[in-house]
């Protein structure tokens, strides 16, 4: 226990004295309008490069992320029902099922799903 414990301390210390060195000897940039203006074959640029975008369909995004990630958190629980006790199998998968569909009840129920507001 206490070789883990001068282990990982070593490794910390020797990961932050690393990264203050790095820092220290690290090349500083000027920042210049030449510098931050896209590259378009030597010509000023025509327009700006940071175009706004919809916040809404960064949430809409942000959203299908989610239960993109939750669908494949769902998919092992079918093949799971033999290996697994029938009880505990089920109580899982409903609980689950319910947290997902409360978060979707949530989100509909903010407006976060209405496209056309």
């Amino acid at each position: 226990m206490f070789t883990m414990f001068i282990i990982t301390s070593v490794s910390f210390i020797i990961s932050l004295v690393v990264m203050m060195i790095s820092s220290m000897l690290a090349k500083k940039t000027i920042l210049d309008r030449e510098k931050n203006s896209p590259y378009e074959c030597g010509f000023d640029p025509k327009g700006s490069a940071r175009l706004p975008f919809s916040l809404r369909f960064f949430l809409i995004a942000v959203i299908f992320l989610i239960f993109d990630v939750e669908i494949t958190l769902l998919l092992p629980i079918a093949p799971t029902f033999n290996i697994s006790e029938t009880y505990a199998w089920l109580l899982t998968s409903v609980s689950f099922l319910i947290i997902l569909l409360m978060g979707l009840y949530y989100e509909w129920k903010m407006g976060a799903l209405n496209w056309s507001n």
